[in-house]
């Protein structure tokens, strides 16, 4: 039912999802998803994956989980995390992995608003549990979804991070975000 409403919600708003590689990736990577100026990029991205029948989750505040809308967001794939307490974010991930196969959206600016430089914490989650990095972008000029584009686990362990974060910037040179004005292309 999900694949139903994800394709059909995508053409009432006229966008589109391009896949940029192999479809598999996305049951099992770190989803890096830029540059992150709205939270439409969330409703787009989650929409893709409904159309494309894909597993998802993305790690949220646990307010949003414990809230009356709880179960709401679980069930959208929201993982519930205490940001007041001390976390070890990269093993929490590593154990998740281990119970099951999904895409874990990451927005690596983390915050809406424009930033000098992304957190490194995906490279760190996808290098610990062995999983793809794999890009995606909405671009809001043409309403395209990009999915797709994969930097494998023997890329990580065999590029410098400064490399592979070179690759990122250029690939995100082509997306026209949301609120350009957030969004720094600059991205490390």
């Amino acid at each position: 039912m999900k694949k139903l409403i994800g394709k059909l919600l995508l053409k009432i708003v006229g966008w589109r999802i391009v896949l940029e590689g192999d479809a598999q990736t996305l049951n099992r990577c770190i989803l890096v998803v830029a540059p992150h100026t709205s939270n439409a990029e969330y409703l787009l991205g989650n929409l893709a994956y409904w159309a494309l029948d894909k597993p998802l989750k993305i790690i949220i505040k646990d307010q949003h989980t414990k809230a009356w809308y709880g179960p709401v967001v679980k069930a959208l794939g929201g993982i519930g995390i205490d940001r007041s307490q001390k976390n070890d974010l990269v093993n929490f991930v590593v154990d998740e992995f281990k119970k099951e196969d999904f895409s874990l959206v990451i927005t690596p600016e983390g915050t809406r608003s424009r930033v000098p430089k992304w957190r490194k914490g995906f490279y760190h989650m996808a290098l610990a549990a062995k999983v793809p990095i794999v890009v995606a972008a909405g671009d809001f000029k043409d309403k395209i979804i990009y999915l797709g584009y994969k930097i494998s686990v023997e890329d990580l362990e065999t590029r410098t991070y400064e490399d592979i974060m070179r690759e990122m910037e250029e690939y995100y040179r082509k997306i026209t975000p949301k609120y350009p004005e957030k969004w720094n292309p600059k991205i490390y």
